[in-house]
């Protein structure tokens, strides 16, 4: 069976890396775990790094990290569908919102649960995804501020998710006025300002993050040490906390080229042959996990001479050329991951997962 690894280590170093950095700009953050996919182990790491406010787009996964540490304070990170009021009122101590008629069901949930329940408002800045358009926040908050048992404590904005709007100095003072705007109108404190995610992170080391922006979500910083705006890795992080390793389960010398008429495959891919390879052949590895678990895409070969031939349901073909690696059956084929990547092998049942 292939496998995930999570380096527990490097997950710290990380973690402390992001810490300092956010303590020394007076900055609080969370973590979000939805790339985690609520797998137990890996969810115990993070929570045994010391953090306090843990942040998933998923019910079940926060019904996890409330089993493993109470104290932990989680965040429901998407406005919440109708019919799961309950059960975000009973998993998550604050929850994204958008849409009045859905505060006043939690509202009245809360009221149910003996429970005041926290509400983040986000607000639209430009990427078109979740969020109150600024001119109709007024009224908004107007509609909710009173409503018992719910409390606002913060307004927040998401940027690069959908259309891939970047984060600016110009939108995220933007994002400051309208909690200073709610302050003044209605006589009233807001404490947080959640306007920085991975992609905002960057701004900080250009001193371009406003001193209203006074707390970050972050994940895939910490996992993959990811730069969103310059590409690479942020300085002194580690960009393989996750790790996959495949074992190869059939070697074989075969023809570069298939043989038959072809049509499109189960994928609906077709395939154009390349006239220098007739004639030719290479040894190809079969991996023991294929589409249903992963896309080539997302993986990045430890080994550069390896190519991608092409995959289906639950394996994937590779070229090893020569075999100069002197591979052989049962052998572990280690990737580098790309974040949609580990999301995927992480939500499938058929990837072990393991700390290490």
């Amino acid at each position: 069976m292939a496998f995930i690894t999570l380096n527990a280590e490097k997950l710290r170093h990380n973690y402390a890396r992001l810490d300092e950095g956010f303590k020394q700009n007076h900055i609080e953050w969370a973590i979000v775990t939805k790339l985690l996919c609520g797998v137990k182990p890996f969810l115990k790491e993070v929570i045994n790094l010391g953090i306090r406010e843990i942040c998933d787009a998923r019910i079940s996964n926060l019904r996890k990290i409330k089993e493993l540490d109470a104290r932990v304070q989680t965040v429901y990170i998407k406005p919440p569908a109708k019919r799961a009021i309950r059960d975000v009122v009973k998993y998550a101590d604050v929850s994204f919102n958008t849409e009045l008629s859905t505060i006043q069901l939690l509202s009245a949930e809360a009221q149910k649960q003996g429970k005041q329940h926290k509400i983040i408002i986000m607000i639209e800045l430009g990427d078109l995804r979740e969020g109150v358009m600024g001119d109709e926040l007024m009224d908004f908050y107007g509609a909710i501020f009173q409503l018992p048992n719910v409390k606002v404590t913060g307004i927040g904005a998401n940027l690069n998710c959908l259309h891939g709007v970047m984060p600016s100095q110009d939108k995220l003072i933007q994002l400051s006025l309208y909690k200073q705007l709610i302050e003044a109108r209605f006589n009233v404190e807001i404490p947080w300002v959640t306007g920085g995610t991975t992609v905002v992170i960057p701004l900080i080391a250009m001193h371009q993050l406003p001193a209203g922006i006074n707390h970050f979500r972050v994940g895939e910083a910490l996992f993959f040490g990811a730069d969103l705006v310059n590409g690479g890795t942020l300085p002194e992080m580690h960009h393989d906390v996750l790790k996959l390793y495949a074992e190869i389960i059939e070697i074989t010398e075969k023809p570069k080229v298939p043989i038959g008429q072809m049509e499109a495959n189960p994928s609906g891919d077709t395939f154009e042959l390349k006239e220098e390879d007739l004639g030719k052949t290479s040894h190809r590895a079969i991996l023991d996990l294929g589409l249903l678990d992963i896309s080539s895409d997302y993986l990045v070969p430890k080994d550069e001479g390896l190519d991608f031939v092409g995959a289906s349901s639950d394996m994937l073909v590779v070229d090893i050329e020569e075999n100069e690696q002197n591979y052989k059956v049962g052998d572990l084929l280690e990737f580098g991951l790309k974040y949609m990547g580990a999301l995927r092998l992480l939500n499938s049942d058929y990837i072990e997962k393991k700390v290490v």
